[in-house]
């Protein structure tokens, strides 16, 4: 009997419907395929299986990567406009402030299933602009054992985890617990991870229950990008340090689903969340000693060619010595406090005597936030560290307090008038209101007040058998967050993540997706002898044109000063084609029986659609400090190509060999949103992996990142480097360069 696929279709991840009747490219994943992957992250697995990801590593840690889905991004990063969702059991995981994902408050130890939404899906709420991540976690019932994994090697890095679970069919729990530690391949980049998480469930004949509970106690080390020159002198050297993020959360979560009958079944969850993200970053400074006769002997800041006096937070000038002159460092610190509901109804009625499926949700998610930020006077180190002075400066200084509220409604329509076709209508409804209280003046004060409905429509239609295509219209939007509204002025930009001003209003961004293509399987497809395949396979096409779309321009002198604006419109436009299957080989025993292979291609045209001029201080084609960007200029950061294959091949059926490889194409410079310079180099990597299955209890594993140890880069800005390293480093760029050859191995123990 063919297996069918049954995808989640909201965020609840109910309501499951067959994969060839959704009008989308829906890409799926299990845990077992993140075991199988030897993956320490959720980002790390979409870096190397699934299509259409790319990976900016803007931070270089193995947990704060940019993930990229079809030219639009889901980072840990303030200062990138988010155009991805996730969802985590049921849960929207964007933080409520920035809608940023930090990728290491998902352990993917727990994971059981995980589903990428391509296009703009108005059910799955703000953000969805390119695509939504649906992730449910394991439970007694689906993960009834009990596993220790260990693994270490390259870069200090080492891992420890336990899992269990356990049920007796009524009840049951699912534990796990981690920690992750490394000293990073670059300097001064430690990272250490702990994640607690734990599920008590109950399964009745109707209905069931799932209590989540989840504490994280994560400190990353990040220290970005590096200028090229001293990147060519020394592969692990960092600019300036440190650069660590503090990430605390405490999350609980009630789900669970009811049948009325057999036709009607209701769902929903209800959650609380508190975050607390602390970050200091050491960096060079503007500030410098003043020039003027009458401001002799203090400190100055620069703006548009005038020298203004820089003041402690008691409004005193601060004093011109070396403890002050060289660096500085900045605080912040982000307490976050959310809750919120969520329901859904299922009706399985037909209509006309067609089979109909017709859901409807509600959901309404509210949080506080309380966001400080500080800069110190601080002088550099000789290794380019930072030692602090203990003077704070008046005007960066924010205490914004903010509360987010997001209401939101949705349905969908599905109706199957013949067994071949399926009609697809959904459609969602967004209010959300942003509150500013600014506790330190009252420039940032403000309401605002973000709404849309968004339609979608799609059809699917077997064409034979094992051939179907499918079509869909789509819409979505995004609310600009605190830290848009809050650095948007261009004639005073702000540091990221921190200062933040009084700034012109910025309008909401919609996404409008048009997508198409076939898909189909062939089962036992000859190849030679009594050699034969098994494969699906798919090509498709999308189209996404963003609406008043909201970009971080840089244009300060550091590499993170700059501000928010809307551009107008952008365009991503693609191609897409992936291969996944299995060749089984019954010729010669139990040598070489099965190879499991994946291929995936997608051509990313990610352009800007508006004519616009940005300014670019350290561009070193900008004239007079700014730059002309075109119509049909790539938007930076993002790869026209992306080709990457696994292969999986069981030498034996205890022993199996991998590969992936991965190749991204060239990527302009943020910054050079004109395409005036050279890009970022394009670059393959290929990575081993291999597994040995002692017996039914015990595996053992190992791993090999960049095998062939490529120098390559996945990232890139502008910055002034001379200013901290001397005159002879003049090369504005600087890049996020790629991790060396890495080797790991562990064990595995199930019981």
């Amino acid at each position: 009997m063919e297996k069918v696929e049954v995808i989640g279709i909201t965020p609840l991840g109910l309501g499951g419907a067959p994969l060839d009747r959704l009008p989308a490219n829906v890409q799926t994943a299990t845990g077992k395929d993140l075991e199988g992957a030897q993956s320490f992250s959720v980002a790390d697995y979409l870096r190397t299986q699934m299509g259409s990801i790319s990976i900016n590593e803007a931070q270089n840690n193995p947990f704060q990567p940019d993930v990229q889905y079809r030219g639009f991004t889901a980072s840990p990063l303030l200062g990138l406009p988010q155009g991805l969702t996730v969802y985590f059991n049921g849960v929207r995981f964007n933080e409520p402030f920035g809608d940023t994902v930090n990728w290491d408050l998902i352990p993917d130890g727990v994971i059981d299933r995980m589903e990428l939404h391509p296009g703009s899906d108005p059910v799955y709420g703000l953000n969805t602009l390119g695509g939504a991540i649906v992730i449910r976690s394991k439970t007694g019932f689906s993960f009834p054992r009990h596993q220790i994994k260990v693994f270490g090697g390259s870069f200090g890095r080492h891992s420890e985890s336990l899992s269990s679970g356990w049920n007796n069919g009524t009840v049951g729990y699912f534990l796990h617990l981690r920690h992750f530690e490394e000293d990073g391949w670059r300097e001064f980049s430690p990272t250490r991870v702990k994640q607690a998480f734990g599920v008590l469930s109950w399964r009745g004949e109707l209905g069931e229950l799932n209590w989540t509970l989840s504490g994280q106690d994560n400190d990353l080390t990040g220290n970005g990008a590096v200028p090229i020159q001293l990147y060519r002198q020394d592969r692990d050297a960092v600019f300036t340090h440190p650069d660590d993020t503090g990430n605390r959360l405490l999350f609980s979560n009630l789900d669970g689903s009811f049948w009325v009958n057999d036709k009607i079944q209701l769902a929903g969850n209800a959650y609380y969340r508190y975050n607390k993200i602390n970050t200091f970053n050491g960096d060079d400074t503007d500030f410098e000693e003043c020039e003027e006769p009458e401001n002799a002997g203090f400190m100055c800041i620069v703006e548009d060619d005038e020298e203004k006096l820089a003041l402690d937070v008691k409004g005193s000038p601060i004093a011109a010595t070396g403890a002050v002159e060289s660096a500085t460092n900045n605080f912040s610190k982000t307490r976050q406090r959310g809750y919120g509901v969520a329901l859904q109804s299922i009706f399985l009625y037909d209509l006309f005597g067609m089979e109909n499926r017709f859901v409807a949700g509600f959901s309404f998610d509210e949080a506080q936030i309380k966001f400080r930020f500080d800069t110190e006077l601080a002088r550099l180190t000789p290794d380019r560290g930072t030692l602090g002075s203990g003077i704070l400066v008046l005007d960066p200084r924010v205490r914004l307090d903010s509360e987010v509220t997001h209401y939101g409604a949705f349905f969908i329509e599905q109706l199957t008038p013949f067994d071949s076709l399926t009609l697809t209508v959904s459609g969602r409804y967004n209010s959300s209101q942003i509150r500013l209280t600014d506790n330190f003046g009252a420039t940032l004060n403000g309401r605002h007040h973000f709404h849309r409905f968004n339609p979608a429509a799609g059809l699917t239609y077997r064409l034979l058998p094992q051939l179907s295509l499918y079509g869909r219209y789509s819409a979505s939007n995004r609310a600009p967050t605190a830290v848009e509204l809050t650095c948007a002025d261009p004639d005073d930009p702000c540091k990221l993540p921190n200062a933040f001003l009084a700034d012109p209003p910025l309008k909401q961004v919609v996404a409008k997706t048009f997508e198409a293509g076939l898909r189909g399987r062939l089962d036992a497809v000859p190849l030679y002898r009594e050699m034969t395949t098994t494969f699906q396979w798919h090509a498709g096409f999308f189209h996404t044109v963003n609406y008043d779309d909201i970009l971080f321009v840089s244009a300060g002198d550091l590499p993170s000063e700059g501000f928010f604006a809307n551009v107008g419109r952008t365009r991503r436009l693609g191609l897409e084609t992936n291969l996944a299957g299995v060749i089984d080989n019954p010729m010669t025993g139990i040598w070489l029986p099965r190879l499991r292979y994946g291929f995936n291609y997608t051509y990313l045209d990610a352009t800007f659609r508006t004519p616009f001029v940005a300014p670019s201080p350290n561009n070193p084609s900008a004239v007079d400090g700014a730059i002309a960007v075109e119509r049909g200029d790539r938007i930076p950061g993002l790869p026209q190509h992306m080709f990457k294959f696994s292969l999986d091949l069981d030498i034996v059926p205890r022993f199996t060999l991998g590969m992936t490889g991965i190749y991204n194409s060239d990527r302009f410079f943020r910054g050079d949103e004109a395409n005036l310079n050279k890009p970022v180099p394009g670059y393959w990597v290929f990575n081993l992996r291999a597994e040995y299955r002692v017996n039914r209890y015990l595996q053992a594993f190992i791993r090999v990142d960049n095998l062939f140890d490529k120098r390559y880069q996945t990232f890139g800005l502008y910055g002034q480097a001379d200013e901290v390293l001397g005159e002879a480093f003049d090369d504005p760029r600087f890049i996020g360069p790629g991790a060396p050859r890495g080797i790991w191995g562990g064990i595995r123990l199930r019981i």
